[in-house]
């Protein structure tokens, strides 16, 4: 859960809620209270001075639900009143659930700016692109707004981010039924896209076939999480779509990590079908269902033999089951003895109980990572993390669900990273590790090794 200013004054902003939230303050015993605003304390908000979608109170109850399941507190309000700087306070995020037109004067346009600037954040569901046309700051956060939509239909949605939380359990494609709005700008250049509709599979997209309908991003000091689902009654009743809206919340209120910067320019070199290209050097393998490559035996890698890297940014999605241990290799020549990988690449640690240079985020055996910046940006066993791996010339960066938690030079001449293969390790019988979405972007090499 991320430390905040917001969570430590929590216990004296709920004596300034006003009546308008759904339940008083007051009626919860003080240790009650503490015990919700150490977990996690969620306000959907729910105006409309526009359109009226019907399904607002199955939103409303699905939220209440995921709260109570999951750990964090949930209030609803209607009433402009609530956003003041005293009571947004409390708030580790805000859901805009189905608002439209203008619903806020600007005092309380002023009032949530400073929330979202001081490390808020807001989650938008379906019309909440439909909502505050004249108001930059909230265009910019949404992402974009609303143009128009055709009728009530299904449609096949194409999972870009399988790593997030609000997109990790579903597979690549996401049949499902729902009112598909079309936007008025694309927001792939400013949010990164979790996932995107194939205007092939349904009537009345009008976005030229790049169509994100659900997206999050980092928003001047806070956080942003958007989806165009939520429409019909029916979406709350989804397990699928549930899963969908809580991971998003997840990520918002900081309960769950996730790189949400801008991604551009990657290519797959494991698209979730086939291993083609790739070798098994050594014991061991890896089994390959639902897009994953996962683990068994060892201690063995599989790597990319197809061709050498230079100056590069790598991601790859992994998880652990339990105590597990994995890494990712890189700057190694072809080979078809694992140990060549060891002992003249560099392994990035996927362990996050070993000693600090040999555990997740370090380089192995040469440079941990920074342990704070680690734990606060990792996810436990059984969540998704992705890893960017930066490489120009001797300099490797080391991203962690969009944190840098290692920054590591190469100065031994026996070994180099201008060039070389990339491999994911089966450690061992005992060791679950599953892969996701490896992809590749070309960087242009830098002098003095990209400092």
């Amino acid at each position: 859960m991320r430390a905040s200013a917001r969570l430590a004054t929590a216990t004296a902003a709920a004596a300034l809620l006003i009546g308008c939230v759904s339940g008083p303050a007051s009626s919860k015993a003080p240790e009650e209270s503490a015990a919700s605003a150490a977990a996690g304390k969620v306000l959907v908000f729910s105006k409309t001075a526009g359109f009226r979608h019907d399904s607002i109170p199955d939103g409303i109850a699905a939220v209440k639900d995921l709260g109570t399941a999951n750990g964090f507190a949930v209030d609803a309000t209607e009433d402009a009143g609530a956003f003041t700087a005293s009571n947004l306070a409390q708030y580790d995020a805000v859901v805009w659930l189905s608002t439209t037109g203008d619903v806020l004067n600007s005092e309380q346009q002023t009032a949530f700016e400073g929330y979202i600037k001081g490390g808020g954040a807001y989650v938008g569901v379906h019309a909440a692109a439909d909502t505050e046309y004249d108001w930059a700051f909230y265009g910019g956060l949404a992402g974009a707004y609303f143009q128009s939509h055709p009728a009530i239909q299904d449609a096949k949605v194409v999972v870009e981010d399988r790593g997030h939380p609000a997109t990790g359990h579903l597979g690549a494609a996401w049949q499902r039924t729902d009112e598909w709005y079309n936007y008025r700008s694309n927001p792939r250049d400013s949010a990164h896209v979790l996932a995107s509709l194939d205007e092939s599979s349904y009537t009345g997209g009008s976005m030229n076939g790049d169509h994100p309908i659900a997206w999050c991003q980092d928003y001047q000091g806070g956080r942003s999480f958007y989806t165009g689902g939520g429409h019909t009654k029916e979406s709350y009743a989804d397990p699928a779509f549930r899963q969908h809206l809580l991971g998003g919340i997840r990520w918002a209120i900081g309960d769950a990590q996730a790189d949400c910067r801008v991604e551009k320019g990657y290519t797959p070199l494991f698209d979730g079908t086939s291993t083609d290209g790739w070798k098994q050097a050594g014991p061991g393998a890896f089994t390959l269902a639902d897009g994953t490559l996962t683990t068994t035996g060892g201690m063995g890698m599989l790597w990319y033999a197809q061709r050498e890297l230079a100056a590069y940014s790598l991601k790859v999605d992994w998880k652990m089951a339990g105590d597990d241990n994995s890494g990712i290799f890189v700057g190694f020549p072809p080979s078809d003895d694992p140990w060549s990988a060891v002992n003249n690449g560099y392994e990035i640690q996927i362990d996050a109980t070993d000693v600090p240079e040999k555990t997740t985020g370090s380089v192995y055996g040469f440079k941990s990572a920074d342990i704070a910046k680690r734990d606060a940006a990792l996810n436990p066993p059984g969540e998704w993390n992705t890893y960017e791996l930066r490489v120009e010339g001797e300099r490797l960066r080391i991203y962690l669900n969009g944190v840098k938690i290692n920054d590591f030079t190469n100065t031994d001449p026996a070994r180099s990273l201008r060039q070389g293969h990339v491999g994911i390790q089966n450690h061992g019988a005992d060791d679950e590790v599953s892969f996701r979405n490896i992809r590749v972007k070309e960087l242009r090499a830098r002098p003095g090794g990209g400092h």
